[in-house]
């Protein structure tokens, strides 16, 4: 078979449009069927390949030819332009940006081995199975709570309501972020999320910074029952983490723990609304629940595509090579509409198998995050569907509107009759 190694061009029109965020999936089948690497181009000018199907994602994903050392990626962003004007706009916003990328990124999703596996070990002994277990019973409570007020309501926001305020107060509970804090919390970690304009990342992000050093300090002076406590005093052979180290992984745990988690309920809540037979399934057979959540991973994740990776070498993706030096993207959400993996994709099918799902990342990147997140999206749509058997959509599936987000697959709102 003919290889190809094109440097990347434009992409095809409809890619990383409001159209294309609204349904991905018809145009990533069409871009999977073309070729198992494309070249694209994201909105900000910087040229990628797109990586579409199951097989070789789950490949690249553990492969170590592509680093996530975002020390070395970003010396190689300006050659992978193609518009000299968006490059010289792009370095000028990376320039008065400077501040945020440097202190909130000095974590294990930015690094390769040894100083991932350093990072990553000193992380796990804080991230345990016995922590995220010992939520169940908090996270139960505090969703039933959302729920009385929810019921309280003929219509409401799913999302401002449910979806988004669980995961954050877990998140807060780890980081013994106090109540009275977390107004503020809140609103620096939605500008640092959202993308903002650059005055107010950059006010957010000093904010924020000095925010957690301040509570990292009390954490090491007095020690609580709380995750960023064990983070602080975590030892392995005389290792431990620095202050930066922390104040980033801390930073990472708020993104990575709260926002995939937020839009893991919302996408899940909606698969539900639109699909009654399922809920119907679910209603009569409660143990189905861990395999419906696997099966909402897939069939519209919280995830659309991989943070950035850059080849260290030529790399093969099937009939295609990609040289080295260039910026890979793996999209997880076409993956999970390969039909070589998974026959009739389209469908959701909540007792299908699901082994080998990349929905959280496979190798050594794989979301440490990921049992936590999987227990709050069985907890809280579990309850949501119980409590609330005749909740319905307030509006028509497609009006509906999705954020534009080149990482995650999120609803803007989902607004819904509670009654």
């Amino acid at each position: 078979m003919a290889r190809t190694d094109a440097r990347p061009a434009a992409p095809p029109a409809d890619l990383f449009t409001p159209a294309f965020h609204q349904n991905p999936h018809e145009a990533l089948a069409g871009l999977r069927r073309t070729a198992p690497a494309v070249p694209v181009m994201t909105p900000n000018g910087l040229r990628t390949w797109l990586v579409t199907g199951h097989e070789h994602a789950r490949a690249l994903l553990a492969d170590p030819r592509l680093s996530k050392d975002m020390r070395v990626g970003r010396d190689l962003i300006p050659r992978n332009f193609a518009d000299p004007d968006k490059q010289r706009k792009f370095l000028a916003e990376s320039g008065e940006r400077s501040q945020f990328p440097h202190v909130l990124s000095v974590h294990m999703l930015d690094s390769d081995p040894p100083d991932h596996t350093r990072l990553r070990r000193l992380v796990g002994r804080a991230f345990t199975a016995h922590r995220v277990e010992s939520l169940r019973p908090r996270i139960t409570e505090l969703t039933d709570e959302l729920l009385d007020a929810m019921a309280r309501h003929e219509r409401l926001d799913l999302m401002e309501a449910l979806a988004f305020p669980v995961p954050f107060t877990v998140i807060c509970w780890l980081l013994g972020v106090p109540p009275d804090d977390r107004a503020a919390f809140r609103r620096w970690s939605n500008l640092l999320v959202s993308g903002a304009g650059t005055d107010e990342v950059r006010e957010a992000s000093a904010s924020m910074i000095t925010y957690l050093t301040e509570l990292i300090e009390a954490k090491r002076n007095e020690p609580a029952d709380d995750m960023l406590t064990d983070l602080v005093h975590a030892r392995d052979a005389g290792d431990q983490l620095s202050s930066d180290e922390l104040i980033s992984m801390a930073f990472l745990l708020l993104v990575a723990g709260h926002e995939t988690t937020v839009n893991l309920i919302g996408n899940g809540a909606l698969a539900l609304l639109t699909h009654p037979e399922v809920r119907e399934q679910l209603a009569s057979d409660e143990s189905l629940w861990p395999a419906a959540v696997e099966e909402f991973l897939r069939y519209d994740g919280p995830v659309t595509n991989a943070t950035w990776r850059f080849t260290t070498e030529p790399v093969e993706v099937g009939s295609v090579t990609i040289p080295e030096g260039e910026f890979v993207t793996i999209s997880i959400g076409a993956a999970g509409r390969d039909p070589d993996r998974y026959p009739d994709p389209d469908r959701l099918d909540i007792t299908r198998a699901q082994s080998g799902s990349v929905a959280f990342g496979h190798g050594i990147h794989h979301c440490l995050g990921a049992p936590l997140a999987r227990l709050e999206g069985r907890i809280v749509l579990s309850r949501l569907f119980a409590r609330l058997p005749g909740l319905r959509l307030a509006v028509e599936p497609d009006e509906l509107r999705w954020r534009s987000s080149l990482m995650m697959r999120g609803l803007e709102e989902l607004p819904v009759f509670a009654a």
